[in-house]
């Protein structure tokens, strides 16, 4: 069954939790409500973020950043120090947030979600560490030194961690640094080993890490844009650090935070799941790009299987915001496409703000409480043999071309699936003929909308055709 996650930023949700509650909630402590509404809504995985030892040195510079502070203002107008915290992806060690409740507070709340059946995902950040990691000063030989002529050329990519020496700060080779953490190095083997200790001291508290930027760790990747200072990569890190774990934990699972189109590359390095950023970028653009959407869905099932798809995250932008009109249909179309579901906390409730994460406390907004109830009805319909193994073909409709009018059909064996969708501004009349409606009634038919309106007689069978009227930016599933 394909997983379908929530991730949580858990310093702001237990924040909000304690002031609802009227006393300190902490990992150890999450009110039994907590667990029934995960339960209820049916999640099979959820992800803490942003639950390490924070950086001191993180938090400095995130108060101090005068490019974040307009981003954090943007979100707080009334900003105190107290409401910055370092970035939950400055890593000082893999330990849990003691104001968090700590390890054993994090194994209490493990063991309750495992008596939900659900289990629990944590980061893993393999491409960076904060500027006061516990492996410095006695090991600078497991990040990548930089020297003093290359510092006086480039001094803000760098950080003088001792008199005179100096380690690259980590970074995505097409963004300035991250000023707040240092470069792991690769090309070491040593550090091999040292962050794969890592991920087994991560595996003796979860049931799953979703790895951050995944692909800068790749060999080609890395040497690319660090042979010439760190000496090269020869072997790849994935690969057997995965199948380490593995070892240990059989059904431990691996989600890759992917871009660059190095989704496949990174499946074939062990990982069970891979962001599907394409995915999201066709459908939340605007207009819809629905022709790179219907190429993209039409990849190999062995492919799809392995996506994780999301419409925000907390790198995005809110969906309700972003997608705007066309919101709702979006998430018909995401959560009846194949692979990983991942949800971000308030996306169903439609919250429009996106919170910076070095931020720990929330601008409050008013709920979509007609948005949450159709997230819980797709929630109950994915979990349907037909959205969890059925495969996708691309529905061509007949007469005029719609170009913001698509749609796709899952089906196994005995069910069918028709999902389709008008992200335009006017209401359309499509029919399309498909061999698999031959013979069914309208009777046998569930159908399922977005809109919020009574939609009426407007689905009809003309034996294998099924004629519809889309309202503007609605989508409908079709199940029989």
């Amino acid at each position: 069954m394909f997983p379908l996650v929530y991730e949580i930023n858990t310093r702001i949700w237990l924040q909000k939790l304690s002031r609802l509650n009227g006393h300190t909630v902490t990992l150890g402590n999450v009110p039994d409500s907590e667990f029934r509404f995960f339960k209820e809504s049916g999640f099979t995985m959820v992800w803490l973020m942003g639950v390490w030892t924070p950086s001191l040195y993180s938090k400095a510079i995130a108060t101090s950043h005068p490019g974040l502070r307009g981003e954090l203002l943007d979100h707080l107008s009334s900003l105190h120090p107290e409401d910055i915290a370092s970035s939950p992806y400055s890593i000082t060690s893999y330990t849990v947030n003691e104001a968090l409740g700590g390890r054993d507070d994090m194994l209490v709340f493990r063991k309750k979600l495992a008596e939900h059946g659900i289990r629990l995902m944590l980061d893993f950040v393999p491409n960076h560490m904060a500027l006061d990691n516990q492996w410095l000063p006695a090991h600078p030989e497991h990040f990548i030194s930089v020297s003093a002529d290359e510092q006086s050329q480039d001094p803000g990519a760098c950080f003088e961690y001792a008199k005179g020496k100096y380690l690259a700060h980590g970074r995505d080779p097409y963004f300035a640094p991250w000023t707040d953490t240092l470069q792991i190095n690769y090309a070491n083997p040593a550090t091999h080993a040292m962050m794969t200790e890592n991920l087994f001291t991560i595996s003796e508290l979860c049931d799953a890490v979703r790895c951050d930027v995944a692909m800068l760790v790749l060999k080609s990747v890395f040497n690319t844009t660090w042979k010439s200072l760190s000496g090269h990569m020869k072997e790849e890190f994935w690969g057997p650090a995965i199948a380490a774990v593995k070892e240990r934990h059989p059904d431990f699972l691996f989600l890759a935070e992917s871009y660059w189109n190095k989704e496949w590359e990174l499946q074939q390095q062990g990982f069970d799941y891979t962001y599907d950023k394409p995915f999201y970028d066709f459908l939340t653009s605007a207009p819809v790009n629905g022709d790179k959407l219907m190429g993209h869905m039409k990849a190999q099932w062995n492919y799809q299987k392995h996506l994780c798809r999301f419409l925000e995250n907390h790198d995005e932008a809110r969906a309700a915001g972003k997608i705007g009109l066309n919101n709702r249909a979006a998430a018909m179309i995401f959560l009846t496409a194949p692979g990983m579901h991942l949800v971000h906390q308030d996306q169903m409730e439609g919250y429009r703000h996106k919170i910076p994460v070095q931020l720990i406390r929330q601008a409050p907004e008013h709920e979509d409480r007609e948005l949450m109830e159709l997230y819980r009805k797709l929630f109950q319909l994915q979990k349907e043999e037909v959205f969890q193994e059925g495969e996708v073909e691309w529905i061509s409709f007949e007469g005029p071309s719609h170009t913001q009018c698509f749609g796709f059909h899952r089906f196994t064996r005995d069910r069918h699936a028709m999902i389709l969708a008008n992200f335009s501004s006017t209401g359309i009349a499509t029919q399309f003929t498909h061999p698999a409606l031959s013979g069914i009634s309208e009777e046998s038919m569930n159908i399922l909308s977005t809109s919020t309106g009574n939609r009426g007689n407007t689905t009809h069978l003309e034996e294998d055709s099924l004629k519809t009227r889309l309202a503007p930016h609605e989508a409908i599933v079709v199940t029989f």
